[in-house]
């Protein structure tokens, strides 16, 4: 068995479930994104971990089923941005299943995980550690994708001039380009850290941040 991070955004597209009635829609990811974290929840059970750890991710899988659900319901107003909220919330399980075993945090205008912003140009800031030493670096999603991005409004973080290189405490900006957002939009988007030992990757993680474009 495989750590779920690769669990990417399932019901994009999926048209079985779809419906043009946005509020039908909700009902129906509402649903799914509670059944899916049993399966989550199934994963942490089947890691045997220390009762604290055990603990910390199961929180912040719950936790994550709320705040989603509460987003897909309040700020989503259609089937796209239900999307973006829901394959988000995916994410995030995900993230939390696997557990953050090293420092890393993610903030757009002083917040994590759940944030608001205007349009434009809007700052990343991202920050880590590694442990026992060890140095960290901006790493890759999946293969040669550097960001997971999806939104309702083409905003992408801009690849052209990325600090690359290793640090001892790592804390950088990413410029995430959504100057075509309007009010209402979402963009979610996953950066990944890698921890470094002797120019080797020995472990990374992602952290996922949504965005409600104020």
């Amino acid at each position: 068995m495989a750590l779920p991070m690769g669990y990417d955004g399932l019901r994009t597209d999926d048209e079985s479930e779809r419906t043009d009635n946005v509020n039908d829609y909700k009902i129906t990811c509402i649903d799914f994104i509670k059944d899916i974290s049993h399966d989550y929840e199934a994963w942490v059970d089947y890691y045997k971990l220390p009762e604290e750890e055990d603990k910390r991710r199961r929180t912040g899988i719950r936790a994550t089923i709320e705040r989603t659900n509460e987003w897909i319901a309040k700020v989503a107003q259609t089937i796209k941005a239900v999307d973006v909220v829901m394959n988000d919330g995916i994410q995030k399980m995900a993230e939390s299943t696997a557990g953050k075993p090293f420092a890393i945090g993610v903030f757009v205008n002083g917040k994590s995980s759940y944030t608001n912003a205007k349009a434009g140009m809007i700052n990343v800031n991202v920050k880590s550690s590694g442990r026992e030493g060890r140095k960290t670096k901006l790493g890759f999603h999946f293969k040669d994708d550097r960001f997971r991005i999806e939104s309702t409004c083409g905003a992408f973080l801009d690849e052209t001039i990325l600090p690359t290189q290793e640090f001892d405490l790592m804390d950088i900006d990413l410029k995430l380009h959504a100057e075509n957002a309007q009010q209402r939009d979402v963009i979610s988007f996953t950066v990944t850290v890698s921890e470094m030992d002797n120019d080797v990757e020995f472990d990374r993680r992602g952290v996922t941040t949504i965005i409600h474009i104020v």
